[in-house]
């Protein structure tokens, strides 16, 4: 090792161990100093539509109703969920969708949910005994532009009345 060398190394070594307690101080604050924290926000079922039944699988519409309760525009560049109808899972879909939804404002995010036969079945099955239908939606939301958190787990739940869904008959 040449006599230069030996003289730099300390010096490196300083820079390195003052880089280290300058970037260490950043990280722990995150980006609080760049916005606020980033709320969830609520999703809600807006339309459910049948799109096709195959022998082995069912392909189903849905859109979704966001709502941004944030002081910041929301971009939106995907979304995967999962869709139980009174407490049974119908269906599993994802959409690489890229919307952006204003602050305080809504937006619909169309999206194609795939089910097995049989999951539809189990379903129906359940119809015959009871007069209101409940969902549950769950899934994640991938955001953004650098958002944080970049991804953001949502659950919601409503119910509809089955008569809602008769079709009224010709007298």
């Amino acid at each position: 090792m040449k006599k230069e060398d030996k003289n730099l190394m300390p010096l490196r070594h300083h820079i390195s161990l003052l880089s280290g307690l300058i970037l260490i101080p950043l990280m722990l604050s995150g980006c609080a100093g760049l916005g606020r924290r980033l709320e969830a926000p609520r999703i809600t079922l807006a339309n459910f539509s049948v799109q096709e039944i195959k022998v082995f699988e069912s392909v189903f519409k849905i859109e979704l109703r966001v709502f941004n309760t944030n002081e910041i525009l929301l971009e939106i560049k995907g979304l995967n969920c999962d869709l139980e109808l009174n407490g049974k899972h119908l269906a599993t879909g994802v959409t690489n969708v890229k919307t952006d939804i204003p602050s305080y404002e809504t937006g619909i995010v169309p999206m194609t949910l795939y089910s097995s036969v049989l999951d539809v079945m189990r379903v129906l099955r359940g119809l015959a005994k009871t007069d209101k239908l409940q969902y549950k939606l769950t899934g994640r939301l991938r955001l953004g532009k650098g958002a944080i958190p970049s991804t953001i787990p949502f659950s919601s739940t409503g119910e509809l009345p089955l008569k809602e869904f008769v079709v009224p008959t010709a007298g």
